[in-house]
């Protein structure tokens, strides 16, 4: 019996071999697909993650360099209207002083009181300097208001500290000086300041802490106190 096969039956082999080899060739390439989306996916994820972290960096950044920019825009403005605030303050003081200052001119205008107010003076820097001579330098108007409390200026003096000195009194003050006194000895070498505008001066020093918390109240920016 012969096992050779004829066409039709060769035909029908080749045909279950080519949809065999194209079934498995379908498969494959199925799985070659599965895989494929599955890498595409997970690449996919990883880069979505990887962007999102980076938007997230870049956000915090933005965020951050936004909230410094307001932070500085905000002091900055602070401290425009603090030094606004300080420079107002100063400028009612100056103008205080000044205003003092305007008066100044009035007080050798009351004679009586001009002149205790010279004695005054004179004491005061006789008992500051010690010296045995001093030369007494004031407005060419006031030179004989001071020469005549000298004599009592130097009594005095003489009572409260047992020492002599001798007092000379000359022109040397400017017309335009407000008054007052200025002392000097040993050839000038030493010089005492009793002007009224020195005296302005002086007590603008000393009185200015007080007067800006009287005026202004206590500074809240202030940690310490003396």
């Amino acid at each position: 019996m012969s096992n050779a096969m004829n066409d039709e039956e060769v035909i029908t082999e080749l045909k279950k071999m080519v949809a065999f080899i194209r079934q498995e060739a379908v498969e494959k390439a199925r799985e070659i697909q599965v895989k494929a989306d599955e890498e595409f996916a997970i690449e996919k994820a990883k880069i979505v993650r990887q962007e999102s972290m980076n938007l997230d960096t870049q956000f915090d950044k933005k965020k951050k360099q936004v909230e410094v920019s307001q932070k500085i825009a905000k002091s900055n403005q602070n401290n425009k209207a603090r030094l606004e605030v300080l420079k107002s303050r100063e400028e009612n003081l100056q103008n205080l002083f000044s205003a003092a200052q305007e008066q100044l001119a009035t007080l050798s205008k009351d004679g009586k009181a001009y002149k205790e107010l010279l004695s005054k003076l004179l004491l005061e820097c006789l008992l500051n300097l010690h010296e045995p001579t001093v030369e007494v330098l004031a407005r060419s108007t006031d030179v004989q208001n001071v020469q005549s409390v000298v004599k009592d200026a130097v009594k005095q003096y003489k009572e409260m500290t047992g020492r002599e000195t001798e007092v000379d009194v000359k022109e040397g003050l400017s017309k335009d000086s407000a008054g007052g006194l200025i002392l000097t000895a040993q050839q000038g070498r030493i010089r005492l300041d009793n002007t009224l505008e020195q005296r302005l001066k002086l007590l603008e020093e000393q009185m200015l802490p007080e007067l800006r918390l009287d005026l202004f109240g206590p500074n809240k920016n202030r940690k310490f106190f003396t």
